[in-house]
């Protein structure tokens, strides 16, 4: 994420529940992938889990991207 956005999320992330989740989604999910490309090898369910993971980390920035936007307008 870019700078702005970072400083958006850390003056709104307490201030905005639906904010704080998603971003502490994020990055569970951000953790948990690293985890599976620390691995050498990947089992067929450790991929299809990586997949899964890559999924929802990317919904989550796109309503990352939603809430930020509701006050990028508010203060442009």
């Amino acid at each position: 994420m870019e700078k702005y956005d970072e400083s958006l999320i850390s003056q709104w992330i307490d201030k905005d529940p639906e904010l704080k989740k998603y971003v502490g989604e994020h990055r569970q999910f951000e953790r948990e992938l690293e985890l599976l490309e620390k691995k050498p090898y990947l089992t067929t369910e450790e991929e299809t889990e990586k997949k899964r993971l890559k999924k929802l980390k990317l919904q989550g920035k796109d309503h990352i991207e939603t809430i930020l936007s509701r006050y990028r307008n508010k203060n442009p």
